[in-house]
Parts: structure tokens; C-alpha cells; sequence
């Protein structure tokens, strides 16, 4: 199995400890921002499923940066079912290679504190975890999820890897095979369980009968890349953060607009200075660089459903063998704890994990002067 099967690079990637904190600090602020009882208030209205009020938050979250010449950290996307973490700590083989301990019990710990928030019993453990996704048997991190159950069933909790079709509704909950499903990790891409496959699933979340982690109300307070647009606009963070805050975020946040808000004369000008992105996207789908753009696509684009996003272009690793890599950084996160940093090498337009000698890359912290 090579690289672009395993996604994993043989190259390491250079940080500066100036760019690192500032990611970190990104985190910290929109996580704060997102816990405050106001903020929800200032979004446009959430859809019906990121409306009910969670006890937990979102497992595995994370939060992906591009870092200018002058090392300021730009945060492109955040996410709240990242894949890639084995990878990210350089495992090849998930399924023969295991977490380093340490990490591996930080990753175990946020699981049950999740159930334990869901439950508010701060002794609860789950018995089932059920880690769902859509044919997961299929999906390029099948051996990511296998690993998972792994480390569950290690910790004495049980688990099992399913499409949505194999879980069914009682009364007292979801069972899959007759088995109680105490909390399911959510691997699938329908972030807001709106589709007809996942609705057994959204009615017991609506219920709050079952831990959905990450969860909806998550996603349409972070992840939603309409998000984006909202911290564009000074007034949301000005009103319910610190000065210094939220000068912090503006500056950390490339400038993002709706498609619909701005002029398409003007726009498609500027067009080389831009990306435009789908509001519902997931890994990099449908996004096209400006540069790049025909007029063609530009006139197909949903004004009401596509983003544009101020272009902060990736930096470049240039490795041994003098082989350029675009690259960009990503944060795995629960709430404010960071549970590992790595970066993505890549070429073509956008991230990918399918360039030869690509892929997820550990980190060389540096020193900025």
C-alpha cells in the first residue's frame, strides 16, 4: 500500500511556534464564542436540528489554517466529524499501529466526558458506541474507524462500525441488533441529519434519547461554513466579545461573503483574488480558485448557496529533494484541548490526500524572527 492509498507523507513540515499559538488562540475564541447564551441570537435563524439545546459538545473537532509569509495564521474552515487523526501522527496502518498512550487516552477521555455531559452523571460510561457513517466499509477511512472501535473495546466499551439503514427506534432509544446504542459517533457528512437516511437518527436527537457526537447544534454554531460570512461582520463579534477578541478573530478570519451580497461585475474582476465555495461542501468539493475559474462555472454558481472567501494561498513546503508541496495546517480539538496539530502537503488547486509523497505530515516546531 502506498502513500496515496495510506495518506500519510514521509516529509516533515516546518512551524513556527508564533503561528501555532495564534491557531490556538482562534480556537479558544470561537469556542468561547460559540459556548456564550447570546451568540445564537446574532446568527441567522439555525436549522431545526442545530436548535436543541445539547448537554455535550463535539468530538474530534478541527480547525484548518493557512499560514501567510509573515507567519499570521488564517483559518480557512472548521469541522466537526474530522477524519485523519491516526494519519496525522504519522500511523500508516491503523489497524497494526496504535496511538501513542498519552494521546490515546485524551482521545478516549473525550468520548465519556461527552456521555457524561449528555447523561450529567459524572460517573456514566457508555456501554455501546456505535461509530456511523454511510457503506463505512468503503470510505477511505474504514481502517481509522476499525482503530476507534479498537481503543472503545480496549476500554471495556463495546462498539460497532454500521450504516444508518442498521439502526432501529424503540421507546427506550436505538438499538442496533438488539443492542442499546448508549452514544454514536458521527462520521457520516450529513452534518445536520437532515437526510432520509439519517432521520431515525434525528428524531431520537430531537428527542435527546441518544449522545450524537459531534452533534448539529455544534456544527450550525462552528462548523457551518455560512459561519464564516457571520465573523466576517465586526458587529457580531464586537457585541459579545472583548475588543482585543474579536480584532483578534477579524484579522485571523479571511474576509467571507454570500454570493447574492456582492456585485458579479465587480466580483468576477476580482475573481483572481477570490475562492468560491458551496455552503454545504465537505473536503474540499466544488471549490473552485479564482484564477482558475471559467465564466461558464461563475455564472452556475447559487448566489443564495456559495461563498466567497478573501484567497489566503497555502504555504509551500519545499522538501530534500526539492519537490514543492502546498500546504496547510490542522488542529484535532475538543472544546479548548487540542489533541494533536499536523499539517497537509498536497499539489493541484485544493487539499487532497491522493499526490504521491502527500498527505498528512507531522510538525517541525520552529522559531519566528
Amino acid at each position: 500500500m502506498d502513500n496515496t492509498q495510506q495518506g500519510v507523507s514521509p516529509h516533515t513540515v516546518n512551524l513556527s511556534r508564533h503561528a501555532l499559538k495564534q491557531m490556538i488562540r482562534v480556537v479558544h475564541d470561537l469556542q468561547n464564542l460559540s459556548e456564550n447564551p447570546q451568540y445564537p441570537d446574532k446568527l441567522p435563524e439555525l436549522t431545526c436540528s442545530a436548535q436543541i439545546q445539547a448537554q455535550n459538545y463535539s468530538v474530534l473537532m478541527a480547525y484548518d489554517f493557512h499560514v501567510t509569509d509573515s507567519q499570521e495564521a488564517k483559518l480557512i474552515e472548521v469541522n466537526t466529524n474530522a477524519g485523519g487523526l491516526w494519519f496525522a501522527c504519522g500511523i500508516e496502518n491503523p489497524l497494526n499501529q496504535a496511538l501513542p498512550d498519552k494521546l490515546a487516552q485524551r482521545l478516549l477521555t473525550t468520548f465519556i466526558q461527552e456521555y457524561r455531559l449528555f447523561t450529567q452523571d459524572s460517573q456514566a460510561r457508555p456501554k455501546l458506541i456505535a461509530i456511523v457513517d454511510q457503506a463505512p466499509e468503503k470510505q477511505f477511512l474504514y481502517s481509522e474507524m476499525q482503530a476507534f472501535a479498537r481503543l472503545f473495546k480496549q476500554a471495556g466499551i463495546d462498539c460497532v462500525i454500521t450504516d444508518p439503514s442498521e439502526i432501529e427506534a424503540s421507546n427506550s432509544g436505538l438499538y442496533y441488533k438488539e443492542q442499546h446504542i448508549d452514544l454514536i459517533y458521527n462520521r457520516h457528512c450529513d452534518f445536520y441529519l437532515s437526510t432520509p437516511e439519517m432521520q431515525v437518527i434525528a428524531q431520537a436527537w430531537q428527542e435527546q434519547s441518544v449522545c450524537v457526537s459531534p452533534n448539529p447544534r455544534v456544527y450550525g454554531l462552528l462548523a457551518d461554513k455560512q459561519r464564516m460570512a457571520d465573523w466576517s461582520q465586526a458587529p457580531i463579534l464586537s457585541d459579545l466579545l472583548k475588543p482585543k477578541i474579536a480584532q483578534r478573530l477579524l484579522q485571523a478570519i479571511p474576509k467571507t461573503q454570500l454570493l447574492h451580497s456582492l456585485d458579479q461585475d465587480t466580483l468576477w474582476s476580482e475573481r483572481k483574488r477570490l475562492v468560491f465555495k458551496p455552503t454545504t461542501s465537505y473536503a474540499s468539493r466544488g471549490v473552485y480558485i479564482g484564477e482558475k475559474l471559467t465564466k461558464g462555472k461563475f455564472n452556475s454558481f447559487d448566489p443564495q448557496t456559495t461563498l466567497v472567501q478573501e484567497r489566503i494561498k497555502p504555504s509551500i513546503t519545499t522538501t530534500t529533494d526539492s519537490i514543492e508541496f502546498k500546504t496547510d495546517f490542522r488542529l484535532f480539538v475538543y472544546r479548548h484541548t487540542i489533541l494533536a496539530a499536523c499539517a497537509r502537503i498536497y499539489q493541484g488547486q485544493v487539499t487532497n490526500l491522493r499526490t504521491p509523497n502527500g498527505g498528512f505530515s507531522q510538525l517541525k516546531l520552529t522559531n519566528f524572527i
